[in-house]
């Protein structure tokens, strides 16, 4: 895409971010943004703003750990976290509900999202109680999602794509037009 921050495209009328945001709002106690670099670009959408606690920007599991570190400090009684990535405009309205149905039910540790037989590992609700085995894991160098859920429980949770991926994720301009394409009207 350029470059550019995918949250901030334009979808539907309004930036994809406040897609994201409207369908996660009403499922969580608490919203952060994640983000590295210059907050400002980010500051009409009144969300705390959380940085990489991890140096030199170690990709998705430094977002995770972060998260967890945030919930632990700023959402009193939080034991999980869920990830979701900016760029997904149509992460379902009972994401948060499933996950945590399909955890409790299974004994699973995490819950990870599924959708076309394809876990998506951002997607998930996470135990805070893993921030330190999160950070060990980053401090040595091992950066991939799936080897570090592998080390736990997973359970996945499948959703289905009723006229359309619920986790389609926007990352080049044919992504943007099809997700135009199924978006609802702007409001």
């Amino acid at each position: 895409m350029g470059g550019v921050d995918k949250p901030l495209l334009k979808l539907a009328g309004q930036p994809i971010l406040r897609h994201v945001m409207e369908r996660i709002s009403p499922q969580v106690t608490a919203l952060a943004l994640n983000a590295n670099g210059d907050p400002a670009r980010f500051a009409d959408f009144g969300l705390p703003m959380i940085a990489d606690t991890a140096p030199g920007n170690p990709g998705p599991l430094a977002g995770v750990l972060t998260a967890m570190i945030w919930a632990q400090k700023s959402v009193a009684g939080c034991s999980h976290v869920l990830t979701v990535p900016g760029d997904t405009p149509f992460i379902p309205t009972d994401l948060v509900a499933r996950l945590d149905a399909a955890r409790l039910q299974s004994g699973a540790c995490l819950a990870v999202a599924q959708s076309g037989g394809i876990g998506h590992p951002l997607i998930s609700l996470w135990p805070i109680d893993l921030a330190a085995p999160l950070e060990t894991v980053l401090n040595a160098g091992d950066r991939r999602v799936w080897d570090f859920l592998d080390r736990y429980s997973v359970c996945l949770v499948p959703f289905a794509a009723h006229g359309g991926d619920p986790f389609h994720n926007i990352n080049t301009p044919e992504d943007l037009a099809e997700a135009e394409r199924l978006a609802p009207p702007a409001r």
